[in-house]
């Protein structure tokens, strides 16, 4: 009769055990939710105090370093929750492996497109861009 550790072994063996990367997932997705708390009220401020006035007025508050850093944190840590929560879909709700795989490789890729792309705007209209 096999022993709880044996069966521990063997599903290990099989890949049903842990793979021991939920509790860091887990850990991040709380972290950056928590970040975009303070984060999006900002962004709303940051909206709001240039809505109506046209690019030029979100310009110039991006000028601002302390502006462009705290805009760029909300796009980065945005994206990275965004990867966070699509990949937990994609792996608790597609089964076959292949559509799985490439389904959270095309998440991790959008999200490093969106991302990169976000902070290269903020970038850009902070450094005064094209007006």
């Amino acid at each position: 009769m096999a022993g709880s550790d044996d069966r521990a072994v063997l599903r290990r063996a099989r890949g049903l055990g842990s793979a021991k990367s939920g509790v860091r997932h887990w850990w991040w997705q709380r972290v950056t939710a928590v970040a975009l708390v303070p984060l999006t009220v900002w962004m709303l401020v940051l909206l709001l105090a240039t809505a109506g006035e046209g690019r030029r007025a979100l310009m110039v508050w991006l000028g601002n370093p302390a502006v462009s850093v705290l805009t760029v944190m909300f796009v980065v840590m945005m994206a990275w929750h965004m990867v966070l929560g699509l990949t937990v879909i994609a792996e608790d709700y597609l089964h076959h492996e292949g559509v799985k795989f490439a389904a959270i490789t095309l998440i991790q890729v959008g999200g490093v497109i969106v991302g990169v792309a976000g902070v290269i705007s903020v970038l850009w209209l902070a450094l005064g861009g094209t007006q």
